[in-house]
């Protein structure tokens, strides 16, 4: 990765790979089962964005690593050109109460209620199937709050797994990225990135924070993981899609996001906009002619005000979760782009000033 400007610990670079370059600070679109929810892969080409996120185990049980691979890999099976981005799985680990050994993790499968099992070694074989310019090792990821004796048993396992993943990986054309744990405790979190720094990765990810934990303890805990990750080097953080966490995790040093918020949001009739969180499917929308953010006026939303979206929900129309969908991403994308040009230009501070005082702090709960 170059870093091409600074503003204090914000950074604004440039990740290359074989594929292209992707400019950075970014947010990856969260496209689960190969697809973004209500979207298309041409959607996709004209929101533009330069990197899409693939679920690990919810496409090595539907369809199959192998039927995807045989046909050519994910970006053939979902027709897409630009980046990918594949997590491990561990998510999964996190959300399905499995039992955790030194070996893997076994749970039951969300589709038929069979056991599955998912060890460092058939992720890494499941991603390099898949065919993911980015591919992350399987580690541990523990709710809070949580001790410190089992944050320390996670940070562990999530080591020895993470030198497990190393060793298993043979594809030089697919990048991989560690994961650093050690919940809201920053000690904890120094040590387990200076650790996962020493096994050699080609970028890291901060797992494990934004999964219902106060931005008090969150932030300090993320400042001192990313003060010890190489500026060389993508910084990670997974799970995070709110306006405010997205310029305290720039702030502390963070380069690359992913979140179902907006996507979710949208199904929801929510919509990201200059002026903060709009329900449009609020009766005082019904009669108003105005877009959906009338200082953020994108091509493939914009054509539609607010009165024809607030038809769509109250009807039950699924139009309009596709419609918010795509204005949603195309507004954060917009975000990352105008925090990029802020850190470019040196006026980050002003920007992230901006930010808090539209975003109310407690309006999302943080959710992966």
């Amino acid at each position: 990765m170059t870093v091409e400007a600074r503003d204090g610990s914000a950074r604004a670079g440039t990740i290359t790979t074989g594929r292209g370059a992707i400019p950075t600070p970014v947010f990856m679109p969260v496209g689960t089962r190969a697809a973004v929810k209500t979207l298309d892969t041409a959607d996709l080409e004209q929101l533009d964005p330069p990197i899409v996120l693939g679920n690990t185990y919810h496409l090595m049980e539907r369809p199959g690593a192998e039927l995807i691979a045989d046909r050519g890999g994910l970006h053939r099976f979902m027709s897409w050109s630009g980046h990918l981005l594949t997590d491990s799985g561990g998510y999964q680990i996190f959300s399905l109460e499995p039992k955790i050994t030194e070996r893997g993790a076994t749970f039951r499968s969300v589709y038929d209620g069979s056991y599955v099992e998912l060890t460092p070694e058939r992720s890494v074989a499941v991603q390099q199937l898949l065919g993911a310019d980015i591919a992350m090792v399987l580690d541990v990821c523990t709710a809070l709050p949580a001790g410190r004796e089992q944050l320390r048993e996670a940070l562990e396992l999530t080591l020895r797994w993470a030198e497990r993943s190393k060793a298993a990986h043979d594809h030089s054309d697919q990048a991989q990225f560690g994961i650093v744990q050690g919940g809201v405790e920053p000690d904890l979190r120094a040590e387990s990135a200076e650790r996962t720094v020493a096994i050699g990765f080609d970028g890291y990810a901060v797992g494990g924070l934004s999964v219902g934990e106060g931005r008090e303890v969150m932030v300090p805990a993320l400042t001192a993981a990313t003060a010890m990750l190489p500026a060389d080097r993508p910084r990670y953080f997974m799970g995070l899609g709110d306006p405010i966490g997205l310029v305290e995790a720039v702030h502390a040093g963070i380069d690359m996001f992913d979140c179902v918020l907006p996507t979710r949001l949208a199904r929801h009739g929510t919509a990201l906009t200059t002026g903060g969180r709009l329900n449009l499917g609020n009766r005082r929308f019904a009669d108003d002619d105005r877009p959906i953010d009338p200082d953020f006026v994108h091509p493939l939303s914009g054509r539609y005000s607010r009165a024809y979206v607030r038809h769509l929900i109250a009807t039950g129309e699924p139009t309009a979760g596709r419609i918010i969908t795509l204005h949603n991403l195309a507004w954060l994308g917009d975000l990352t782009r105008r925090i990029r040009s802020s850190i470019i230009d040196g006026r980050f501070e002003r920007f992230r000033e901006e930010i808090w005082s539209i975003w109310k702090p407690g309006e999302f709960r943080p959710e992966s």
